[in-house]
């Protein structure tokens, strides 16, 4: 990480050639004055992307052909029962966990037929936020099989995400590879295989990226916009508008121009969706707080002190207390436990302020409860974790190797482990 500038911009906040505005542009025509055809218009919005954004969108496509080719084999080396003579259907290995929850959500709402907190064996439906189960129903009016249209959205997204994530590491760091290393080291993480299936972390980062990018751009307005739309997806979305809002104030000090402070106002419309959420819930529960209760009673994330945190983790971990799949899950949850924190450190270190309050506000909302959950799928969302990651490969050429040599193994049996239906222990 010792490539980022202390600054409170990027080394790369370089000026980007800017395109002309869509209204002072004329609308492309063809021979007789008929409007473009959509497939021109798509060769055009194509032409945009340059060969490093096009490398990295590659990048992510080969390997998405190998976690697909994986998901196939998976299916037909491990089925649920011993002896069976039929692989599982070819979408089945997707569709786990999380990802029945967003479908049920999508398919039948938050409290179907007056079912809800206070019915025997709820699921706690309500722990998860509206802006991803609401896109998968959207997409379900035309993709009619539910799993596919979770992997479109997560396909696509992906995409997104892995070009903002490039975009912002170019602009942070001075290689020309920059980009496409970060990328590749983000697509070959361990819980990737998170990026591809009918969970929330593409969606959000597609939202989350571009917003960050914009607010180091200093367009205040779209950042605002498109964190608004990612705390619809998760609440982590709170911890980039707050990462947001200090990032705003540290700019706006530096400056010294009260024209600065004029955007001010933006940085409060992410909080609206949450609270909206919030108050549809306390329609139908009476609490307002409803989706962190129900967090608490299915996955016991009542809160509890970090240090009584890291005793529960390490005792189901280390105790003897768990079946071996459990126990090898809480020493991942205490190795990302301990990543996140020297990210945090490192990022002090730099005074990268904004970036190291999002990944601390993650860390105490994940670390605070009765035992570590789902801290290694979190790593997925620290983005300066990735480009810190490819700065230090660049400069030591070693450690991609090393890297790879760790990750390739570990990627592929968490892979193996989700789509076999053996994440949960």
């Amino acid at each position: 990480m010792s490539t980022l500038s202390p600054g409170l911009r990027p080394p790369a906040d370089r000026p980007v050639p800017s395109e002309p505005r869509a209204s002072e542009r004329p609308a492309p025509r063809i021979a007789g004055g008929a409007p473009e055809p959509r497939a021109g218009r798509f060769r055009r919005a194509a032409a945009r992307l340059t060969p490093a954004d096009r490398a990295v969108l590659w990048l992510y496509l080969l390997t998405r052909i190998s976690l697909w080719i994986t998901a196939h084999f998976a299916r037909w080396l491990f089925p649920a029962r011993p002896g069976t003579r039929e692989a599982a259907p070819v979408l089945a290995p997707f569709q786990r966990w999380d990802a029945n929850h967003y479908l049920h959500i999508a398919r039948d709402g938050y409290f179907p037929a007056g079912a809800g907190p206070w019915t025997s064996g709820w699921d706690n439906r309500e722990a998860f936020f509206p802006g991803y189960p609401f896109l998968l129903r959207v997409v379900h009016t035309v993709v009619p099989d539910w799993t596919a249209a979770g992997l479109l959205i997560s396909f696509v997204a992906g995409a997104v995400a892995v070009l903002a994530l490039a975009r912002i590491a170019r602009a942070y760091l001075p290689e020309g590879a920059a980009g496409r290393r970060t990328a590749a080291l983000f697509l070959l993480s361990p819980c990737a295989v998170f990026l591809a299936v009918g969970y929330t972390e593409a969606l959000f980062l597609a939202l989350a990226l571009p917003a960050w990018l914009a607010a180091v751009r200093h367009r205040w307005a779209l950042a605002a916009v498109l964190t608004a739309l990612a705390t619809t997806v998760r609440v982590s979305g709170l911890f980039l508008a707050a990462a947001i809002a200090l990032l705003f104030v540290l700019t706006a000090r530096e400056k010294r121009d009260r024209r600065s402070w004029r955007a001010a106002g933006w940085t409060l419309l992410p909080a609206l969706p949450p609270a909206a959420y919030s108050w549809y819930l306390h329609v139908y529960t009476g609490d307002w707080m409803a989706w962190k209760h129900a967090q608490e009673r299915g996955w016991y994330r009542t809160f509890h002190t970090p240090w009584e945190a890291w005793a529960n983790t390490w005792n189901g971990a280390f105790g003897h207390t768990q079946t071996t799949g459990y126990a090898l899950m809480f020493q991942a949850e205490l190795v990302a436990m301990l990543v996140g924190l020297a990210l945090v450190a490192v990022l002090l270190y730099r005074r990268r302020w904004p970036e190291a309050l999002y990944v601390a506000l993650s860390l105490w909302a994940l670390g605070t409860s009765y035992w570590y959950t789902s801290i290694p799928r979190a790593t997925l969302l620290w983005w300066p974790l990735w480009i810190g990651l490819a700065a230090l490969s660049l400069r030591r050429p070693w450690f991609r190797t090393a890297y790879l040599c760790v990750a390739a193994p570990v990627t592929t049996l968490v892979a193996l482990t989700f789509l076999t239906g053996r994440w949960a222990g």
